[in-house]
């Protein structure tokens, strides 16, 4: 099966967003710490600012004297100007000689001048912070370079961003294997998939290790089961209904070559058979209905009280001629389910115990319950169910031999049985004592799962499109 192209696969995709999520991540972390240490080491010097102006002021030195005394920094350096010269000075660190920085010494001495002693400007080695004291009429000027204070936090900075890219790189290259052996089951299960055909079914996906896929897994090949169930159903049925719909069209077609049209009788006759075997299709396309639509779960729940339900059926049955119905027990308690279906298929089971026993016998129908289980019986005293036949009596279109020459589609305790199962439930066929068959609906008081979870049926119209088109 051929498929659309994709310009980026959801492995990539997946993968990208987390990388994306991840380098975000990096770069909120990398900012605030840099921010957060920034402020930091700018508030170190100010305070270091502060405390040189507090002990400058107090010390009452001769201006060249303190800064003789004074001790450099690697970061700063202290000078006494008288104006814009330059008096003395610190000895100068590395990368920050600010008594021979002509424009910015140019620059503190007007901002003194302002009265401006604390304050921030700039030189050729970046911007300089500086606390300025007067002692007489030389002024003690001490400066701290903010970015040779910075070099420490801008020096984590990069190291962290290094460490960041391989961090994520790393994870690129983890995450395309850890990505790929998470979707190699989505890739088993597609792959499953393209390979099922409606004539193989049988192909299922291994399920690997106990997570959510694998549970996807295991669902999947139960609705592959689920599917074979249904589609193995449906061809169950379509032979059977094409093995039912064989006898009545050979016999129609037989007594159509055979008909003498100048014989009114003959024609009258084969009318007539026509006629009745079109009726019996008829019912034998409504029987089918009837059985998906049970099969289909379109059932309706409702509380059903046994005992008014065993006296339905027993106002019912008692309208079937050639017998004499008997209410024997009346089953206590309710059971949630489809009345009408229940009913239904008790009174199928009432049908053909009648036509299956002889004209005048008793029947006692009757119910029960436990504390589990509802039981709905139909008792004859005819010739039995042979215990070697009894498996096949709810299969479809399969009729136990009998001399009566009963007719019917074949369907009815296959409907029974469906009725059943759908209610969770399943019928028994025992003897009768002293003679006969007794068929009993074992209905659960507690239904255990949803009618949806029986195979899709087809329907009659299906399986004459299917037949047309098979030919």
């Amino acid at each position: 099966m051929s498929r659309t192209p994709r310009p980026v696969s959801v492995r990539a995709r997946l993968l990208g967003a987390i990388l994306g999520v991840l380098l975000l991540g990096l770069i909120i972390t990398g900012g605030v710490t840099f921010l957060v240490q920034s402020e930091r080491v700018i508030a170190n010097a100010e305070r270091q600012l502060d405390g040189f102006s507090a002990t400058a002021a107090a010390s009452g030195s001769d201006a060249v004297e303190l800064v003789t005394a004074a001790i450099p920094g690697r970061t700063d350096g202290t000078i006494a100007l008288s104006g814009s010269t330059v008096l003395t000075s610190t000895p100068s660190p590395p990368g920050l000689a600010l008594a021979d920085d002509a424009p910015f010494v140019s620059a503190l001495g007007d901002a003194v001048a302002r009265d401006e002693l604390r304050g921030r400007l700039d030189s050729e080695n970046g911007p300089i912070l500086y606390a300025a004291v007067r002692l007489g009429d030389v002024t003690v000027v001490q400066a701290i370079s903010v970015d040779q204070r910075m070099e420490l936090v801008t020096l984590s900075t990069t190291t962290f961003a290094i460490a960041g890219t391989i961090v994520l790189l790393a994870v690129a290259v983890a995450g395309w294997f850890v990505t790929g052996l998470l979707f190699s089951p989505l890739r088993r299960l597609r792959d499953t998939a393209d390979a099922i055909t409606i004539a193989d079914l049988g192909t299922r996906v291994r399920p690997q290790g106990n997570d959510e896929i694998a549970d996807l897994t295991s669902s999947v090949n139960s609705m592959l089961d689920r599917l074979a169930m249904s589609v193995e159903a449906q061809r169950q049925l379509l032979d059977d209904v094409r093995h039912e719909l064989k006898t009545p069209i050979t016999i129609v077609r037989g007594h159509l070559e055979m008909m003498d049209p100048d014989d009114a009788r003959d024609v009258a006759e084969t009318r007539d058979l026509g006629i009745a075997e079109l009726d019996r299709l008829s019912r034998l396309v409504d029987d089918i209905d009837a059985l998906a639509v049970v099969e289909a779960g379109a059932l309706t729940t409702e509380v059903i009280h046994v005992a008014d339900l065993t006296d339905r059926v027993g106002e019912l049955v008692s309208a079937i001629p050639q017998h004499t119905w008997t209410i024997e027990s009346r089953g206590r308690g309710v059971i949630h389910g489809d009345h009408d279906r229940l009913v239904q298929a008790w009174l199928q089971l009432a049908d053909n115990a009648a036509k299956y026993t002889p004209a005048g016998s008793p029947i006692e129908i009757g119910s029960s319950t436990d504390d589990s289980i509802v039981d709905l019986w139909v008792r004859d005293h005819g010739p039995g169910i042979p215990p070697a036949a009894r498996h096949r009596v709810f299969r479809r279109f399969d009729r136990i031999s009998t001399r009566r020459g009963i007719e019917g589609s074949g369907l009815g305790l296959s409907i029974v049985d469906a009725i059943a199962k759908a209610h969770d439930g399943h019928c028994t066929v025992t003897d009768t004592p002293g003679g006969g068959a007794t068929v009993t609906l074992h209905i659960p008081l507690r239904r255990s799962h949803s009618p949806a979870d029986l195979p899709t049926p087809v329907r009659a119209g299906d399986v004459v499109l299917q037949r047309e088109a098979t030919g």
